[in-house]
């Protein structure tokens, strides 16, 4: 707990109190230059407010703002720096209330629609943040370096228990949105984990009452495992941009009669139903199944998604249509560490160790790939490309401009590729591997007929590559 104390004040709609819980320097957040995000003109991508391509390369820091004190924040911020993350998707409430590592309290007796702030702010001393001031520095720490925070503003497990109802909904977001609207790198996550049919008025006003105060930050709704936001909420004018949780199931463990859709692995399929929806609105998975977690999330005696696993559900989705990728592992989304006296899905590696997955230093390739050619906002799926395709793991997903196309294949399979849907009578053919971002010429072909590719290595799972093919 904190050795010094202020006076407690819970949060009311004032104008004088709402000057005071900005608490961290707007000044020192907005001299990092962050530019503001925005939806591309043909609404397929994100973009800078400057015009320039960004691609959504997200990691799952959940229980960020709850257990990480101000030297592990930033360790961690610094570590997602450097292997490429421009995105960290965190919840603020992970439950009602909740209670970070300095022993802070989120809310006045549990009440949602009365944050618990304090009066001053002296950011050389942590043991005078609240808990909101603790966010803050954390989102502040996180625009120094580059990266977008993605609020998730309460879970969907304490709404669904009935902890949030609608009219403290309205306070508690115009609270949130009043506080961190002129923060630079904000991007809000309605929802969390939970179907939109699931206390349907709570998301919805949220949205509402957030978007009106904070219109220049973009916002979508974080779903349950196997659905997407659009399935309730594509039409909202508070959702700029479409989130997809794949989750965390084999297609052997995607049986549940309930479920709306049965693509089990296939996350790519979510992208194709949401990129041919109207009106048109940007894609991402934001939650498939994460480095070390048990396939099926529960049995921890099932084998573990590894990194060529993370691969195959970046590349496929992003193929298929997706502006980005937010990759995820176990004990980091968790940030699982020495003093926790449970663990949850398995997890047995602190977070620190986690940092360090395999997977995670190979998302920054995916990101590399996609910003490495021109036309960023031309590229379009087509699997048309495939001459012939699989099932499974043996799919092919393809995606181009009229001057490259990328092809990726798990498997380390033969290729057979329609030529002539990019420009030029030859093509300049190209290995991707991505394991290690490397890019490798095979030379010049003919733009014509059907001409086949084989990558390097046996074919099975987890050999995969990118076909890369670039017009001359």
């Amino acid at each position: 707990m904190k050795s010094i104390r202020k006076k407690l004040l819970p949060f009311v709609f004032a104008g004088a109190l709402f000057s005071s819980c900005t608490s961290t320097s707007d000044q020192e957040a907005s001299s990092t230059g962050m530019p503001a995000l925005k939806v591309s003109e043909n609404g397929r991508y994100l973009t800078t407010d400057e015009g320039k391509p960004f691609f959504w390369l997200g990691d799952t820091g959940w229980l960020l703002f709850n257990k990480l004190d101000r030297e592990e924040t930033e360790q961690y911020l610094e570590d997602r720096k450097q292997k490429g993350f421009n995105v960290v998707q965190a919840m603020v409430l992970h439950t009602v209330p909740s209670v970070n590592v300095y022993g802070d309290s989120s809310m006045v007796n549990k009440d949602i629609s009365r944050p618990l702030v304090t009066e001053g702010n002296n950011p050389e001393v942590a043991e005078e943040y609240d808990y909101w001031d603790h966010i803050d520095y954390i989102i502040d720490k996180a625009a120094e370096k580059g990266i977008y925070m993605a609020l998730v503003p309460v879970w969907g497990s304490p709404v669904k228990d009935g902890k949030v109802s609608v009219e403290q909904t309205t306070k508690y977001a115009t609270f949130l949105a009043e506080r961190w609207k002129d923060k630079p790198n904000i991007i809000w996550l309605n929802g969390g984990d939970i179907p939109g049919s699931d206390s349907t008025a709570v998301w919805l006003e949220m949205g509402k009452t957030i978007k009106a105060i904070d219109p220049d930050h973009l916002m979508t709704f974080h779903p349950r495992g196997r659905t997407a936001s659009s399935d309730w909420f594509h039409n909202e004018p508070w959702l700029d941009f479409n989130m997809v949780q794949s989750g965390h199931r084999r297609y052997d463990q995607d049986t549940s009669s309930n479920e709306k859709k049965h693509y089990g692995e296939d996350n790519w399929r979510f992208m194709e139903v949401d990129w041919a929806l109207d009106p048109v609105k940007p894609t991402i998975d934001g939650e498939p199944s994460y480095e070390g977690i048990p396939q099926g999330l529960h049995d921890i005696k099932e084998p573990r998604w590894q990194d060529h696993d993370v691969r195959r559900y970046g590349y496929w989705s992003v193929f298929a249509g997706a502006f980005g990728y937010t990759y995820g592992q176990n004990s980091v989304m968790q940030m699982h560490s020495a003093t926790d006296s449970t663990t949850a899905y398995g997890s047995t590696e602190l977070w620190t160790e986690g940092l360090n997955a395999s997977g995670a230093s190979q998302m920054q390739y995916l990101k590399d790939l996609m910003l490495s050619r021109d036309a960023y906002f031309d590229r379009i799926p087509d699997q048309t490309l495939v001459a012939e395709n699989g099932e499974k793991y043996s799919r092919l997903l393809a995606t181009r401009t009229d001057n490259y196309a990328f092809i990726y294949n798990y498997s380390g399979k033969e290729m057979k590729i329609n030529m002539g849907k990019i420009e030029g009578d030859k093509v300049k053919a190209s290995w991707f591997n991505p394991r290690n971002g490397e890019e490798t010429v095979i030379g010049e072909v003919e733009n014509t007929g059907v001409q086949t590719f084989k990558p390097e290595g046996e074919e099975k799972d987890g050999n995969d590559w990118v076909l890369i093919l670039d017009s001359l």
